[in-house]
């Protein structure tokens, strides 16, 4: 094994070991409901929880992920340039994961926030400009491109929460508008784009160009309209409405034409995919499918207003991108490029995983269609603390079956 192969095994086992640090303070927010822990505030560690995630989880696999796609085009230099920008991420990500659940939005924590969204910044403007070196271009270059942009603009909802914040000036729809816009192009832009971006690079390059384009262009021109769906409660013009439900049909659109391509090309891609990230990259789809449907299905303002004010639903629906969509995507990915090793442990780990994401979605689910109807369902925060230690207990042996590999 040689000096990058070496660092990459070494950031993997980071990114695992994080994973299972977002897994154990969902756990203790769980815990929490049921049980009284006085020392510990749960609106920080909840803070410190999701910004942990966002940055010490999914940014920084991304981080590793795009940066080994560059290898495999250009020599080693690559990877002692990004290196830097990798560890400035994760020294911001665990600044966020102590300082947040000790001050919650204060001094510490503001800081390391902002210095995590400059190096984004750092990170996008040297990956587009290694992009446009490469003398291969793809339609995966369109994807990360979009990534990169929609990260950045995600930052914007960050940067209005900070201005709200220090002139004391927050009203609630518009604290609410900036949380959902930072949200939005997170999951939507840049996680989306990015995991996107990297299949196509991998095995989505097998569908034609002019289809591969298609698609592209169907989700790239729905992802700013759509982040309407997530604020339908301020006042909007009827011809932005008309524009936001075109939007949830065209992300609708590009997903059915590339699962069409994807069955008609199943037998080119299925050599390119091991037999054990496979079912992985199926779960994530079905996630996916549910996910559009739930968007499409937002357009019924009643019915948006109607999930958005349970806080159950938002959880699940966030939870539904976060661990269905994007992490069972990353480790499926992870497992192709050969970063997670296919051991029997590690594979009964992610099964466990699995089965916890499962169960907590439908946990989560269950339990907002029953406060819709106004109706307590009995032992339903046992039930989710059980999910959240399934959770954590597939992740803690995950990072068991890598240990030794170095």
């Amino acid at each position: 094994m040689n000096t990058t192969q070496f660092i990459i095994h070494r950031y993997t086992k980071l990114a695992l070991l994080n994973l299972l640090l977002v897994a154990l303070a969902g756990f203790i927010l769980r815990y929490k409901i049921l049980f009284s822990l006085p020392f510990i505030d749960q609106k920080h560690l909840l803070h410190g929880h999701s910004h942990f995630a966002f940055s010490g989880w999914v940014t920084h696999v991304l981080m590793l992920l795009l940066m080994q796609y560059l290898l495999k085009q250009k020599n080693e230099a690559v990877f002692k340039k990004y290196k830097w920008v990798i560890n400035a991420n994760l020294i911001t990500a665990y600044g966020m994961l102590i300082s947040f659940p000790i001050q919650g939005y204060g001094l510490y924590s503001i800081i390391f926030s902002t210095l995590s969204i400059f190096v984004s910044y750092v990170f996008a403007y040297m990956f587009w400009k290694d992009l446009n070196s490469l003398p291969e271009k793809s339609i995966s270059h369109w994807w990360i491109k979009a990534a990169l942009l929609f990260n950045i603009l995600s930052s914007v909802g960050a940067f209005s929460l900070a201005f709200m914040m220090a002139t004391k000036t927050i009203h609630q729809n518009w604290y609410l508008a900036a949380v959902y816009f930072f949200l939005h192009f997170q999951y939507n832009g840049w996680f989306f784009f990015a995991c996107m971006g990297l299949a196509s690079a991998a095995f989505l390059y097998t569908i034609p160009v002019p289809v591969q384009k298609k698609i592209f262009w169907l989700f790239a021109a729905a992802c700013i309209p759509a982040y309407v769906l997530s604020a339908l409660w301020l006042p909007i013009p009827q011809w932005s409405f008309a524009l936001v439900v075109l939007a949830a049909f065209s992300q609708i659109a590009g997903w059915i034409i590339m699962v069409q391509h994807i069955k008609k090309r199943f037998a080119q891609i299925k050599p390119l995919i091991s037999k054990n990230a496979l079912w992985l990259f199926a779960l994530s789809g079905i996630a996916l499918t549910i996910k559009l449907l739930l968007q499409l299905g937002s357009v019924i303002p009643s019915l948006s207003k109607l999930a958005f004010g349970f806080r159950p639903i938002v959880i699940g629906y966030l939870h539904l991108i976060l661990l269905g969509v994007i992490t069972l995507f990353l480790l499926a990915f992870m497992m192709v490029e050969k970063n997670i090793q296919i051991k029997p442990l590690a594979l009964t780990a992610v099964k466990i995983f699995t089965a916890g994401v499962i169960l907590n979605e439908f946990l989560l689910m269950l339990q907002g269609i029953a406060a819709i109807s106004f109706i307590a369902l009995p032992y339903i925060n046992e039930l989710l603390l059980a999910a959240a230690f399934i959770l954590v207990s597939g992740i803690f042996l995950l990072n068991i079956s890598q240990r030794k590999i170095s």
